[in-house]
């Protein structure tokens, strides 16, 4: 029976780990954290995680080979592979404020592992770090090395796209496993390809060195957001020229070359992973004294930001100037639809902006509680304090509830319920001030239909 631990049950390690456990049966995969109430969600019938599918394989697999814990050490002891999956959040203070990740939470998680271990483990670099994080996370191990216990170090990445990750984590593009070009490296390397080719085409389990495993996922959602910042750039030269932003995306993206994917125009990109990824390569390339290439990057993240500024703005505009005491309905707050994720959503921009131009906000979400809401609103950076948000912000239990009264409307995130044929927009309408105007951040309404309703709407890359 090979034994797996996973330090970290957040949205990495808990489905990550819980689909090895789903794939191999005799495998014993426990997944650690030190915060109770995390773990006890897992251990509950209401996952603390909202991913379609994840519930069907945690509750196939949990007390059988699948186990929630907040016994670090005794996990730790027990395990022949280890994986790291803990935050790495973007530095807020200090060197590298703003852009370098914070590698606390990596360095607590190895040192501990150092500390505890009682026999040779292979320590799986599962989180999101910067390049070369790998090399210090081996100084700590082979510094408690000895001639009864190794360490070795994996570097796998994981590509998971929230909202897909069940089937991203089941038939994947591709999985990275990067290891020192050592004999023991190597070894070490095989038992993990040993572990996901058991259902996984071998052919899509890439061996590579430990250094290009790291930097290929930074690379990738590099790329990805830049995409998504190009075709927002051209969002604003469609509505000035009168062209259409789709019709351009589809155009580009039947070029072979281009592809479709990642051309959908937006009010901007959110999650965990694209902003802070980008901003530690930007880091990166200064701390290598490249700053043409630090810049080049930075500007895709300053192209969402715009994005996203550009969107209030036309919002207010539109409202005659003003949204004083106005009631703005907001559809949506998780970064995307089929998540309750939260981070770096466009929807906080956009809701701070409007509480300080002294707006009153309608918030719904079918997966975001209202506790999450208040707390995202009122963190360090925002711009808004909880007296403001408590006054302005009020969350809904429907799109129907947000809606009444309001002045507008606004979709943040593209959940399916909010399409044409899903909402009864000729109800909403009914129900609100007139003009009733409709912004659509997402691309996913019927904007003639709309307008026959009596609508006013104004759409991302269009000028009508």
């Amino acid at each position: 029976m090979v034994n797996i631990c996973c330090i970290g049950a957040g949205y990495v390690g808990g489905p990550s780990c819980a689909v090895i456990a789903y794939q191999c049966h005799d495998i014993n995969v426990t997944i650690v954290d030190l915060n109770q109430a995390r773990i006890d969600a897992w251990n509950s019938d209401n996952l603390p995680i909202y991913e379609p599918g994840l519930d069907e394989i945690v509750f196939a697999r949990r007390g059988k080979n699948l186990f929630f814990s907040t016994n670090v050490d005794q996990a730790i002891i027990d395990a022949d592979l280890i994986f790291v999956s803990v935050n790495t959040p973007t530095k807020k203070t200090g060197m590298g404020a703003g852009m370098a990740a914070d590698l606390a939470y990596i360095e607590t998680a190895t040192r501990r592992i150092a500390q505890v271990a009682t026999t040779s483990k292979i320590v799986i670099e599962k989180s999101t770090v910067p390049c070369r994080t790998a090399q210090s996370m081996r100084t700590i191990l082979e510094a408690n090395s000895s001639k009864d216990i190794r360490f070795d170090i994996l570097s796998n990445p994981e590509f998971l796209a929230e909202g897909t990750a069940i089937s991203d984590l089941t038939k994947p593009d591709r999985v990275l496993i990067g290891c020192l070009q050592t004999p023991e490296g190597f070894a070490a390397q095989q038992k993990l390809v040993d572990v996901y080719t058991r259902w996984i085409p071998k052919e899509k389990v890439i061996t590579m060195n430990l250094w290009s495993s790291e930097l290929s996922k930074l690379a990738a959602n590099a790329l990805l957001a830049q995409r998504i910042s190009s075709i927002n750039a051209l969002s604003a030269i469609c509505e000035a020229t009168g062209a259409d932003v789709d019709e351009v995306a589809y155009a580009c993206g039947t070029d072979s070359r281009i592809g479709p994917k990642f051309l959908k125009a937006s009010v901007g990109f959110g999650g965990s992973c694209f902003q802070k990824d980008i901003l530690n390569l930007v880091y990166l390339s200064e701390q290598l004294f490249l700053p043409e290439v630090a810049a080049y990057w930075k500007s895709v993240v300053t192209m969402n930001e715009y994005q996203k500024m550009r969107f209030t703005h036309r919002i207010v505009r539109t409202l005659f100037n003003t949204v004083t005491n106005k009631k703005i309905a907001l559809l949506g707050f998780a970064f995307k639809k089929d998540t309750g994720d939260t981070r770096e959503s466009a929807a906080i921009t956009l809701s701070s902006y409007l509480i300080q131009e002294h707006a009153n906000i309608a918030i719904y979400d079918p997966k975001v509680s209202a506790k999450q809401i208040k707390m995202d609103l009122t963190e360090p950076g925002v711009g808004t304090n909880e007296a403001d948000v408590n006054k302005h912000v009020t969350v809904c239990e429907s799109a129907y509830e947000a809606c009444a009264g309001a002045a507008a409307i606004v979709i943040c995130t593209e959940w399916d319920e909010f399409k044409m044929g899903q909402t009864d927009y000729q109800k909403i309408f009914d129900s609100m001030q007139k003009p009733a105007f409709i912004f659509d951040g997402r691309l996913i309404l019927d904007a003639p239909k709309l307008r026959e309703i009596g609508f006013r709407v104004e759409t991302i890359g269009k000028s009508i």
